[in-house]
């Protein structure tokens, strides 16, 4: 039986967390002299809901289910989202609905698709809050919760299940409200890093703040619509921004148990860091020689500059781009598609299909290869040693299945609805649709053809615009979360 009441108890708690970070951006606004107009009437109706949904869930029981922690995460992501798209709507930024919340729920799913075509034109009160939705969507609206949640006297473990990434997950801590703070403590510290690392590379403050906020969140939204490359013109802000990119793609456990618990050798022997070496260094070369060969006069440092940018940013789903890789030759863009479908790791603020399915199908083919040939072996399926649950390998096998039919059905309705009657583009086709419905379905951010890292994605028509926020959804939340609320046995008692 669903817990409403607790449901509206956790809800209310989280709206007030949504109407202290809009208080931050009236901060902002007030220090820059932008008014007050964009963010308090979404404050005031954050806080006015809050109260009513913790009148309401004031005599919750303590007790959390595994329905409810699936109806909170599901739910919360749609109404931070339209909450969160008030003061676009407000300041006429963004003039229609489907627009702002397709830049609201990039903006949560730490997607960095946009519709904005001039963002040097937006006040600096809505790119703070463009860079805030990111950063709070990147580690995850509700995980913040987790280390909270024993204030409630509930469980937190159903919530960390829905919401954790990845087919399996280990546990930092005996206390998953423990480990929340641990993870939650990295998150803040590596976006501090990253804010001191910048500026010393020489890039201005509110931008410094900006991109770490974004860039740690494997986000992408920026306070430049130009190529960073054209705006900062500096490769130590670039490469800088290629570790700490690189870094955020990581699973936040290994970075735990390296540089609080000293397991140094845990990290490097890590199955799922390594096929994220490979994927990540493998295609970066593999760019880096084809640049190099294709324009003998091209730079090799900006070839391997440009490669290894592109490759991470895409691969950590962070969308960032200081090039437009969309003119490099053609047959890099197959290998471009696959880092933007392979994600990085699992616990990470990245999306994608995750680095650590890619290992166990691996292993499981490899197992079948070997039952053909000797069909009395037994070959269990071993990651870091241990040997993954036939359960787990279903839900895989399951999660794939999914994650693809909604790819090509995503792609195929994008393609169906197009683009807007007035577009300075008319020739969409499916390559543009299937980049785009990857680039959302992956949390990325850019997509292929006219849809790439120059462009916004301003003349999707409506239609367009709501099936990519919901792809972004499905894509962050891991589709399974989202699927489950719309089965019937869901419902029943």
């Amino acid at each position: 039986m669903v817990n409403w009441k607790l449901i509206a108890k956790i809800m209310g708690f989280l709206l007030l967390i949504e109407a202290g970070l809009m208080a931050l951006c009236q901060v902002t606004s007030w220090i820059y002299g932008e008014g007050i107009r964009d963010f308090m009437p979404p404050i005031a109706l954050a806080v006015l809901l809050a109260a009513i949904l913790l009148f309401f869930g004031r005599k919750a029981g303590k007790k959390m289910g595994r329905k409810d922690g699936y109806i909170v995460v599901s739910s919360v992501w749609v109404l931070f989202t339209l909450i969160g798209m008030i003061p676009f709507l407000i300041d006429g930024s963004i003039p229609d609905v489907s627009s702002a919340f397709f830049e609201t729920m990039s903006g949560f799913t730490s997607t960095g698709a946009t519709i904005v075509d001039n963002l040097d034109s937006m006040p600096h009160s809505l790119l703070f809050w463009r860079s805030l939705t990111q950063w709070i969507g990147g580690i995850g609206i509700v995980f913040f919760t987790i280390a909270v949640l024993p204030a409630f006297g509930v469980g937190e473990v159903k919530l960390f299940a829905a919401e954790s990434t990845g087919p399996i997950y280990n546990k930092v801590h005996p206390r998953i409200s423990m480990a929340a703070r641990w993870i939650g403590a990295i998150y803040v510290a590596l976006t501090l890093l990253c804010i001191i690392t910048l500026k010393l590379c020489g890039m201005p403050t509110f931008d410094a703040f900006n991109y770490s906020l974004c860039t740690t969140a494997t986000g992408g939204y920026g306070t430049h619509s130009d190529l960073l490359n054209n705006v900062f013109h500096s490769p130590a802000i670039e490469y800088a921004l290629i570790f700490f990119m690189f870094i955020s793609g990581v699973n936040y456990t290994l970075i735990y148990y390296t540089i609080l618990k000293g397991k140094v050798k845990r990290f490097f022997e890590d199955a799922e860091l390594r096929s994220y070496l490979i994927i990540a260094f493998g295609a970066s070369l593999v760019c880096t020689l084809t640049l190099a060969l294709t324009d003998p006069l091209h730079d090799v440092e900006l070839a391997i500059r440009q490669s290894l940018f592109t490759v991470i940013s895409l691969q950590t789903t962070t969308g960032l781009a200081t090039y437009d890789y969309t003119l490099w030759p053609v047959q890099l863009m197959p290998v471009l598609l696959f880092v933007m479908f392979a994600g990085a790791s699992s616990g990470s603020t990245s999306g994608g299909f995750k680095c650590v399915r890619l290992s166990i199908i691996y292993r499981v083919l490899k197992n079948e290869i070997t039952h053909i040939l000797h069909p009395r072996a037994v070959t269990p399926v071993r990651l870091n040693g241990n040997i993954i649950p036939t359960n787990v390998v279903q839900t895989l096998l399951g999660f794939v299945a999914l994650f693809v039919c909604s790819l090509f059905l995503g792609a195929f309705i994008l393609a169906l609805s197009g683009v807007d009657p007035n577009d300075v583009h008319p020739n969409f086709d499916y390559y543009e649709a299937f980049g785009i419905a990857m680039s959302s379905i992956s949390n990325v951010g850019p997509g292929m053809g006219y849809y790439g890292p120059v462009h916004s994605w301003a003349i999707l028509s409506p239609t367009a615009k709501t099936v990519c926020s919901i792809l972004m959804l499905i894509g962050r939340l891991e589709i399974f979360p989202i699927l489950i609320l719309f089965t019937r046995s869901f419902w029943k008692k």
